[in-house]
């Protein structure tokens, strides 16, 4: 009878982040790819959990995947995590779930923290859809066709970025995008060191170029429907007028328009109060 293959999460930097069913598959199953097996023995002896450990990760060949889909078959059950957070997303374990899928082998996915949905809750942003770019290419051509195919995007966008490349990405943001894009930086999420800085990219270029990067990155940043700019003063200011005339108080009315322009609150009110 053939094994099971768990996908299975675990915490992005704070170890404490890890729940009693992580633990319990992390110790049930009968071995654990992991991407970098120095940094998942960190956690197992955190826990005191004693399993064997293969290394899987993107330079694994094919035929490493088949032995290991090979064992999972011949009834084994192998769980599989990543360095930090859920794998098998813009990670190489997504080659092992489909040739599991493939073969026929049931695939299970036990939960646990992602920096994605962190950053997006962290960011303070309106969103009601996101999209997750990860790691924009490294090369220039592919890059730019990547960043001209998310210039309309009306979604928000979430992407990862090393901290020696943060300085390069953010310029070609800024240059694509506009410099007073809305973007949210979260840094060392849930680590020592966490920090979210909410910003435009114009004033995270400048705050970079006199700051060195340091950590681990996610950008979410505001999609094209909500760039300010789009809505003139006097646009939101007649926004602001339909809802006083419904009955709203004038600083309530001023409060929300902000919130839908980017325009900001006092502007709004000191144009109210000068009319």
């Amino acid at each position: 009878m053939s094994g099971i293959l768990y996908i299975i999460g675990t915490p992005i930097g704070n170890m404490e982040d890890i729940t009693m069913r992580q633990l319990r598959m992390l110790e049930e199953v009968d071995f654990l790819c992991a991407e970098d097996t120095r940094v998942t023995l960190k956690l197992l002896n955190r826990y005191e959990i004693k399993k064997q450990l293969v290394s899987f990760h993107e330079h694994s060949s094919h035929a490493d995947a088949q032995r290991i889909a090979d064992r999972i078959a011949a009834g084994e059950n192998c769980g599989i995590v990543t360095d930090a957070g859920m794998p098998c997303i813009s990670d190489p374990g997504e080659v092992l779930v489909r040739m599991c899928a493939e073969r026929g082998i049931e695939v299970r996915v036990v939960p646990g923290p992602t920096a994605v949905a962190s950053a997006a809750a962290l960011s303070g942003m309106h969103i009601e859809r996101f999209t997750f770019e990860g790691f924009l290419p490294v090369n220039k051509k592919e890059r730019r066709q990547r960043l001209e195919q998310l210039r309309s995007e009306t979604a928000v966008m979430i992407f990862y970025e090393a901290p020696h490349k943060l300085r390069a990405t953010l310029g070609d943001l800024a240059d694509f995008f506009g410099a007073g894009r809305r973007i949210a930086l979260c840094r060392e999420l849930t680590k020592v060191h966490e920090e979210t800085m909410r910003t435009t990219l114009g004033e995270a270029v400048e705050y970079y170029g006199a700051n060195e990067p340091r950590g681990e990155y996610v950008l979410v940043l505001e999609g094209c429907g909500e760039v300010s700019a789009e809505v003139t003063l006097e646009e939101a200011l007649e926004q602001v007028r339909t809802l006083i005339n419904a009955g709203e108080k004038p600083t309530d009315a001023c409060k929300a328009v902000a919130k839908e322009t980017g325009i900001k609150k006092g502007e709004l009110y000191s144009a109210l109060q000068s009319e």
